[in-house]
């Protein structure tokens, strides 16, 4: 079993008025020669848009995003003609393929919006761009990992061009759970997007994460209420 910690205060961070973002991996202005990635995942960004405020329209091509909101929500604008609000328990994934144009704003005049946003590298070039956003209940993630995106096209998770799974977690303090590779040749990204958990001997918190290669399962044990993100992918 091979693992690297990714304590929360190790990830790159970039303040651009609006936006206050922190990079699990090199983007942008940030580079880090060891964080290029894990396996197909490539970015996980964890940003914060200030009220009214957001990424005005820009494209992008060949690449797998997925937008998870935390808290506030975001409208989507793109030139497939979709339009929609995204907020927390809703997950959207966009497939770029051919090439899209899309916008994201804080819906609020008020409040601030917090999202992760997750690029993956496709398993097919060129395909034809696509967008969907699905609802999730909390009550299917309390104690148990559900799956939110997968290479199925089952109608249980949102569908992406890649052999990638997003699962996310509630865990009350107490609770533990096994997690186990889907085939050989994965690794698994885990996120603590809130609480604390210990995997490995390893205690993580709020937004620091493990990336684990070369297992079959390992335990996850949540110290305190947690919400946690798998991302499991080939490496």
């Amino acid at each position: 079993m091979q693992i690297e910690l990714h304590k929360a205060n190790s990830r790159g961070h970039v303040k651009h008025g609006w936006l206050d973002s922190y990079h699990s991996f090199s983007f942008g202005t940030y580079y880090h020669p060891e964080r290029m990635g894990f396996g197909y995942l490539r970015v996980l960004n964890d940003d914060v848009i200030d009220p009214a405020s957001g990424f005005d329209t820009h494209p992008h091509a060949n690449m797998e995003i997925i937008s998870i909101p935390i808290s506030g929500a975001l409208i989507h604008k793109d030139n497939m003609g979709n339009a929609h609000v995204i907020r927390d328990g809703e997950v959207q994934v966009m497939s770029a393929g051919t090439g899209v144009a899309h916008s994201e704003y804080n819906y609020s005049n008020t409040e601030k919006a917090n999202f992760l946003q997750i690029w993956i590298l496709p398993k097919l070039q060129n395909i034809e761009p696509r967008y969907e956003q699905k609802v999730f209940a909390a009550d299917a993630q309390n104690n148990r990992f559900q799956t939110i995106v997968s290479p199925e096209k089952d109608g249980q998770s949102l569908w992406i061009n890649q052999d990638a799974r997003l699962q996310l977690g509630n865990f009350k303090a107490g609770q533990t759970i096994e997690i186990k590779s889907f085939a050989a040749g994965y690794g698994m990204y885990v996120f603590v997007i809130d609480g604390q958990v210990e995997i490995i001997q390893e205690i993580l918190e709020k937004r620091d994460a493990i990336a684990v290669q070369d297992f079959d399962q390992f335990t996850m044990a949540s110290k305190l209420d947690s919400r946690v993100l798998l991302i499991e992918t080939p490496v």
